[in-house]
């Protein structure tokens, strides 16, 4: 695994893991008292919070993790 391929997954799953405990500390309940709607806001909120770094990622122009064009 290349180290860009490395960087930009630590990226993904910091934005990720980020976003779910934030939406968990948000729904103020305790892992006790998770249920399925609970789960999916916070599984929800990880990807949302993913879909800027992948757009990020497909942008060619940037340095950091943007696709290399040929």
């Amino acid at each position: 695994m290349s180290k860009e391929l490395k960087a930009t997954l630590a990226s993904w799953g910091r934005s990720f893991a980020a976003a779910c405990l934030a939406q968990f500390l948000a729904l103020g309940g305790s892992v006790f008292d998770l249920n399925q709607d609970g789960v999916k806001h916070i599984v929800a909120a990880g990807l949302a919070a993913v879909v800027p770094v992948v757009i990020r990622w497909l942008n060619p122009d940037d340095h950091s993790f943007g696709v290399k064009g040929e």
